[in-house]
């Protein structure tokens, strides 16, 4: 296992209640899980700041949950942060989003399994990711799907979590360890320390490495 770039804050150090149950939180229903949380919680403001608007922008808001998960890999599979794009919303999962739907994010236009709503919406990631220029064509796709409410939730969310994960992806932090035990919000084949590395070797999985 690789040492984290920045160290996780100890569960066991911290004496806020409030920081406490929101780990506790990470750990039971994921996304995100508690290591990154306890990577920013060496800033209490900063992990409330990212707490606080991950709820009120992902997991709750005006736009579709389960549309704002498909971004949010989306970027996982561009920037290749491991530690996001492993994880999975227990909150779309519910709401009846598939995994094969995850296997078409980069080549999404020409998917069968999303939708028109779902391919508007990545068209807007993709631009957002990979600084597009964008056209008529483009604001009148997306406004044949979204309302400007959604429009300005859904930009703000790919913002925010390609931000994160460009940021994360450096810092080698990975599952299982802080406040283990759990597979809550894992994509399939990662649930356990040992299903997470077997994942990680096989030459199918979506972020292996090729040798230089």
């Amino acid at each position: 296992m690789k040492e984290p770039r920045i160290s996780y804050v100890d569960p066991a150090t911290i004496t806020d209640p409030a920081m406490l149950e929101e780990l506790d939180r990470c750990r039971r229903e994921g996304t995100p899980r508690p290591e990154s949380q306890a990577v920013r919680a060496h800033v209490p403001a900063t992990f409330w700041s990212f707490a606080d608007t991950w709820r009120t922008v992902f997991k709750e808001g005006v736009a579709d949950h389960s549309i704002k998960e498909l971004c949010r890999v989306y970027v996982s599979r561009s920037v290749k942060c491991e530690y996001c794009g492993n994880q999975r919303s227990e909150q779309a999962r519910a709401q009846g989003l598939a995994e094969a739907q995850y296997d078409d994010l980069l080549n999404f236009e020409t998917s069968a399994r999303l939708s028109e709503p779902e391919k508007a919406a990545l068209a807007y990631a993709e631009a957002i990711t990979w600084r597009l220029d964008t056209d008529d064509a483009f604001w009148e796709r997306l406004y044949r799907h979204f309302s400007e409410p959604e429009l300005v939730e859904l930009g703000c969310f790919i913002a925010l979590t390609m931000g994160q994960q460009s940021w994360l992806r450096l810092l080698n932090i990975d599952h299982h360890e802080v406040l283990p035990g759990t597979a809550a919000a894992m994509a399939p084949g990662f649930g356990t320390p040992q299903a997470l590395a077997a994942s990680k070797a096989s030459p199918e999985y979506w972020a292996r490495r090729t040798a230089t």
